[in-house]
């Protein structure tokens, strides 16, 4: 354990620099730990608040950048696979689409305090065109306010915070041990909390081509798109398909039969907001009401047809 905390005082600008690069980038190693401790030991000798403050700002902005320059290029896919990478709950995209709707690029400058949000709102950033000057701006800030407020943290309790270390350096190797533990544990209960979530949401889904086919024989059917007005400028929506905010469900919903059949469809990772929306019809009387298998993205890999407002 002794030769950890040498090791991070010493070589504190490369842990950092690692240890944000990967948090960004989406893996589940997390970066405050590590900004704190480095920030306490810069009173030790480590390095310097200025040098721990730039380096945590250009491993930010280099992973921010890849996602950005992802979302511009594949569009919309890229943010369901930033919500498998970094095992948030699917429902970080809808989430996220929300905040950056309302906001736009200056939602970056909080972005990274958000849990779910920070690799979303970049890749957002890049699907809806944002300047890249613009992107660069607000993402810089936010990165140094959410990496200097740890550093920060780290220095001004840095008494507190070395005072836990030498009890880690006196346990050795089961301190180090613990450190190890205490992270399996994190994943794993990350991990759980997105399987539960996916679990809560199973029911019956149907499929692109099985919509189309009702569709083109004309059976009645209502389909409601649940994604934001921004998403749907963007790719489209499927002809027919009527709007419905998630938040506000009595009073669009009210001129739909609840004996009628109604496919709701999103652009989320495991159809999350579609299936939610889902349940929440049932629970209001509907009774024949499925999720779009794949969502949008599946409609237009398939070659459906879509149309623009």
């Amino acid at each position: 354990m002794t030769q950890l905390i040498d090791l991070i005082q010493y070589y504190g600008l490369a842990f950092v620099f690692f240890n944000v690069l990967a948090l960004q980038a989406g893996l589940p190693l997390p970066a405050y730990p590590t900004l704190i401790i480095t920030g306490a030991l810069a009173a030790r000798g480590g390095a310097s608040l200025h040098a721990l403050l730039a380096t945590a700002v250009v491993a930010s902005l280099i992973a921010d950048l890849g996602w950005y320059s992802a979302g511009r290029r594949y569009g919309s896919k890229v943010l369901k696979t930033i919500c498998r990478v970094s095992l948030s709950p699917d429902s970080c995209v809808r989430q996220t689409e929300s905040i950056f709707t309302r906001f736009g690029a200056a939602s970056l400058t909080v972005a990274k305090f958000i849990p779910g949000f920070a690799s979303v709102a970049t890749s957002m950033a890049g699907v809806v065109k944002v300047p890249p000057w613009k992107f660069i701006a607000f993402d810089a800030v936010g990165a140094a306010l959410w990496s200097g407020v740890a550093i920060g943290l780290g220095y001004v309790f840095r008494e507190a915070i070395n005072d836990v270390l030498a009890v880690f350096e006196t346990m050795g190797r089961i301190g180090l041990w613990l450190i190890i533990g205490a992270f399996v544990v994190y994943v794993i209960a990350k991990w759980w909390q997105r399987e539960l979530f996916i679990w809560r949401l199973r029911m019956d889904r149907i499929s692109v081509d099985e919509l189309h086919e009702m569709m083109t024989a004309k059976r009645a059917a209502t389909v409601i798109d649940v994604r934001t007005p921004a998403m749907q400028l963007l790719t489209g929506s499927i002809p027919g398909a009527i709007t419905v905010n998630p938040k506000n469900l009595r009073v669009e919903l009210l001129a739909i039969e609840p004996e009628q059949e109604v496919i709701v469809y999103c652009a989320c990772p495991n159809e999350y907001t579609a299936a939610a929306v889902a349940k929440v019809l049932i629970q209001h009387g509907f009774t024949r009401v499925h999720p779009l298998l794949g969502g949008i993205d599946a409609w237009i890999a398939a070659g459906h047809p879509v149309e623009h407002s």
